[in-house]
């Protein structure tokens, strides 16, 4: 299967794919195109990518996951350009239980937008385009002021959580 596509994503079609009687849990993610930018209005956005090694870049990244943890991981990201609201990428991840799925998802999305060689160039309100950094290096992530603490990522190595599950 291709990780990179032109066409629309279908997030019912990778959660498909991951499925089975054995995997009790599915987590998905789905990052869709908003209409703002650090204050500013977007009206689209185009995704330039390296495809030969993006495509590599993605398997290692799922091939990854599915080692961690004991799940199964479907991934697919849209090239060229997209509209507001258009899904940008998607991720499906299933496991026994939903710790496992939630914490590859998680693993997934990070390691994409931080190794896979796919650019974002977004188109503004007011007529200019920017490159934007995948990584958003430097920018502590959104957080309302009263939510509650974050929880980690993955178990520590002996498998706990602190989620209590």
């Amino acid at each position: 299967m291709g990780f990179l596509s032109e066409q629309p994503l279908d997030l019912a079609k990778l959660v498909a794919q991951v499925a089975s009687p054995e995997r009790g849990g599915i987590a998905c993610f789905l990052g869709v195109v908003r209409d703002h930018h650090e204050g500013r209005a977007v009206l689209r956005l185009e995704y330039s990518v390296y495809a030969a090694m993006a495509e590599a870049e993605c398997a290692r990244v799922v091939a990854e996951a599915e080692a961690k943890w004991e799940v199964r991981v479907v991934l697919e990201h849209r090239t060229g350009t997209l509209e507001v609201g258009d899904a940008a990428v998607a991720i499906a991840a299933a496991a026994a239980h939903r710790d496992a799925a939630f914490a590859a998802c998680r693993y997934v999305i990070e390691q994409v937008k931080r190794r896979v060689p796919i650019w974002k160039r977004e188109a503004f309100a007011d007529g200019t385009v920017a490159w934007v950094d995948p990584t958003g290096a430097g920018k502590p992530a959104e957080r309302r002021p009263d939510a509650a603490p974050e929880v980690p990522a993955a178990p520590d190595p002996a498998g706990h959580t602190d989620w209590g599950v």
